[in-house]
C-alpha cells in the first residue's frame, strides 16, 4: 500500500487526489482509469494554482468518499493521513468564511456512517478543531464531534475533553442558547456511561442553570422537565452530595406545580429543607414513586440522617445536645458518635465531641442550600474578618511606633 510522503508544501494534496482516484477507478481497467486519474490531478493542480481552496476541498472529499464509505480498503494510518491533508486546507483559505465552508464540507463527510471507525473520525475532527483559528469554527466542530460520538457509540473518545468545557465555552464566546444545547448533548452522552454519575449531575446543573426564568425561556422551559427530574433523582441517590442549588432554579421550581412531577419536587424539598421524620412520612405514602426512580429506601434513610444532622448544625448555635441528635436521626444513644464520625468522614461537618456534657460542638458545617442568603452571610463574615485583620494591623503598627519611641528615649537618656 502506498504511503503519502510530504516532500513539498503542495505535493501532499496532489498525492491524496492521485491515490484516492486510483483506488476509485481501480476496477475500471487502465484504459478508463488512467485518463480519469490524470483529469482529476490536472483539475487539482488548477485549483491549487488559482487558490480555489473550497473547490479543492470538494474535489478531494469526492475522491476520498470511497475510502470513507469503505474504510477497510486502506489501513487506518493511510486513511488518517489522507483526511488530515484534507483538513489542512482550512489553513490555506483566503478568509474565515471560506475556512468555515471547508469545515462544513469536511464535517458533513466525516459524520456520515458514524458507526464505521468512529474513533478515527473523531481523531480527525479534533485535528480539524486544532487547525481552526475561529472560535465559532471550533464550537461548530466540537458540536459535530459530540453528534458523531453519540451516533457512533464512541463516548469514551470524547468524554476526556469534558473536563475542559468551561475553558472551551469561554474561548468560543457562545451565547446562553448555544451553551444549553452543548450541555444537553453532553448529559445525553454521560447519562448511561458507568462511573460518570458525578459528571452527569454536574452537567445537568449546567444545563438547568441556562434557564433564567425570563420571558425568553417561557417557550422552552417545559423541555427541561425531564432533565430537572433527572438532576433531583441523581442528587437524592448520591451518597456524597449534600449540597445543591436545584431548589431555586426556575427549570426545577416549575415542577412544584406540575401534576406529573410535583412529588419529585417535594422529595427534593424534604432533602434540602427538612428532617428524617418528613422523609419517612413521604416514603410511607409514596413508596412506589421511589421504586420507579430507582431510589433505595435504606440508602435514602442514611442520607437523610446526615442531612438532618446538617439541619441541626445550622440551627443549634454551634452546640448540639446528644438528645437532639437522637430525636432527629431516630437512633439509639450509643449510635450518636458513629453518625458524627460519618459526617466528619464525608467532610460535611467539623466538630468535637464533649462526652462529659453530651454535646457536639460544631465549628463548620455544609449548607444544604447555598443560594443568595448564604452568599450574603458569607459576604458579612468576610467583611467582619477584613475589619478584624485591619484592626490587628493598626494595633501592631501602633505598638511598633510606641516601641520605637521608647527605644529612642532610652538612647537619649544613656547619652
Amino acid at each position: 500500500m502506498a504511503t503519502i510522503v510530504n516532500t513539498t508544501e503542495e505535493e501532499p494534496m496532489l498525492a491524496v487526489v492521485r491515490f484516492t482516484a486510483e483506488l476509485a477507478w481501480a476496477d475500471a481497467g487502465p484504459e478508463v482509469a488512467d485518463p480519469e486519474v490524470t483529469r482529476l490531478c490536472l483539475e487539482a493542480q488548477e485549483h491549487i494554482l488559482a487558490g480555489r481552496w473550497l473547490d479543492m476541498a470538494s474535489l478531494m472529499l469526492a475522491s476520498a468518499d470511497l475510502l470513507l464509505t469503505s474504510p477497510s480498503r486502506v489501513p487506518d494510518k493511510d486513511l488518517e493521513c489522507i483526511l488530515s491533508v484534507i483538513c489542512s486546507l482550512v489553513t490555506k483559505a483566503g478568509s474565515e468564511d471560506q475556512a468555515l465552508q471547508i469545515t462544513d464540507l469536511i464535517c458533513a463527510k466525516l459524520t456520515q456512517q458514524p458507526e464505521d471507525k468512529p474513533a478515527l473520525r473523531l481523531k480527525v475532527l479534533f485535528s480539524l478543531y486544532n487547525l481552526l483559528p475561529s472560535p465559532y469554527g471550533k464550537a461548530f466542530v466540537y458540536k459535530k464531534a459530540l453528534e458523531l460520538a453519540t451516533a457512533g457509540k464512541a463516548a469514551e473518545c470524547i468524554i476526556p475533553s469534558f473536563k475542559n468545557i468551561d475553558s472551551f465555552v469561554s474561548e468560543w464566546g457562545i451565547g446562553n442558547l448555544e451553551q444549553r444545547e452543548l450541555y444537553r448533548a453532553i448529559t445525553r452522552i454521560l447519562k448511561d456511561h458507568k462511573g460518570m454519575t458525578k459528571e452527569y449531575f454536574n452537567f445537568l446543573n449546567k444545563y438547568l442553570t441556562t434557564f433564567k426564568g425570563s420571558d425568553d425561556d417561557s417557550a422552552t422551559i417545559d423541555d427541561a422537565k425531564e432533565e430537572a427530574v433527572a438532576a433531583i433523582v441523581e442528587f437524592v441517590k448520591s451518597s456524597t452530595l449534600f449540597q445543591c442549588d436545584l431548589l431555586n432554579m426556575p427549570a426545577v421550581a416549575q415542577l412544584e406545580k406540575d401534576e406529573k412531577y410535583q412529588l419529585v419536587y417535594e422529595l427534593l424539598k424534604i432533602f434540602l429543607t427538612k428532617r428524617l421524620d418528613s422523609y419517612l412520612e413521604f416514603q410511607a405514602a409514596n413508596s412506589a414513586l421511589l421504586k420507579d426512580y430507582g431510589l433505595v429506601h435504606e440508602e435514602c434513610i442514611t442520607k437523610m440522617r446526615l442531612m438532618s444532622l446538617l439541619d441541626l448544625s445550622s440551627r443549634c448555635s454551634g452546640e448540639i445536645p446528644y438528645s437532639a441528635i437522637i430525636e432527629a436521626l431516630q437512633i439509639n444513644d450509643d449510635e450518636v458518635e458513629q453518625w458524627i464520625v460519618k459526617a466528619i468522614a464525608f467532610k460535611i461537618l467539623d466538630c468535637r465531641v464533649d462526652q462529659l456534657n453530651q454535646t457536639v460542638i460544631v465549628s463548620r458545617h455544609t449548607e444544604r442550600i447555598f443560594g443568595l442568603p448564604q452568599w450574603q452571610g458569607l459576604r458579612t463574615k468576610l467583611g467582619a474578618w477584613r475589619g478584624n485583620i485591619a484592626s490587628a494591623i493598626n494595633t501592631i503598627q501602633a505598638n511598633k511606633v510606641t516601641d520605637e519611641g521608647t527605644q529612642g528615649m532610652q538612647g537619649l537618656m544613656i547619652r
